[in-house]
């Protein structure tokens, strides 16, 4: 797939912008440092043919999303974005990187989230056919209809 590349777009540090890269595997500690970020500050949804996942903060968070960047292979960064008095970096994750690595992931640990993120991350899994092999059968907190 050619990636041309979008406005706003930065340039990536390590992995060149090449998406077949094999994530390198996280730890415990960072796993859970990316769900603390996607369910406190994630966006999980779609722009109406494929989903994505988005994190948006404040551009003196630049070393953390160069961090998301490394972790996450085949995510994209965008800006710094100027708007409305705010400076900020927009995160996103969708294609390969989405359905064979957030998407597991979170799957894999829906029962840390609470309902409202699991909610809304299983709405974008339903309403743009994502497959939640490591889904848990039953998250505590939910009905199982």
């Amino acid at each position: 797939m050619f990636h041309g590349k979008l406005d706003g777009e930065t340039d990536s540090r390590d992995h060149g912008g090449v998406e077949n890269v094999e994530p390198p595997p996280l730890g415990d500690l960072a796993t859970g440092y990316l769900l603390g970020l996607l369910a406190g500050e994630g966006h999980f949804g779609g722009d109406g043919r494929q989903a994505h996942v988005t994190l948006r903060m404040h551009t003196r968070h630049e070393q953390l999303f160069r961090w998301l960047e490394e972790a996450i292979p085949g995510s994209r960064l965008y800006g710094p974005y100027s708007h409305g008095g705010r400076s900020y970096y927009q995160w996103m994750v969708r294609g390969r990187a989405l359905t064979e690595t957030i998407a597991p992931l979170v799957a894999a640990h829906l029962d840390l989230l609470d309902d409202h993120v699991a909610g809304r991350f299983l709405d974008m899994c339903s309403r743009y056919g994502l497959s939640l092999p490591e889904a848990p059968e039953h998250v505590p907190g939910r009905d199982a209809t």
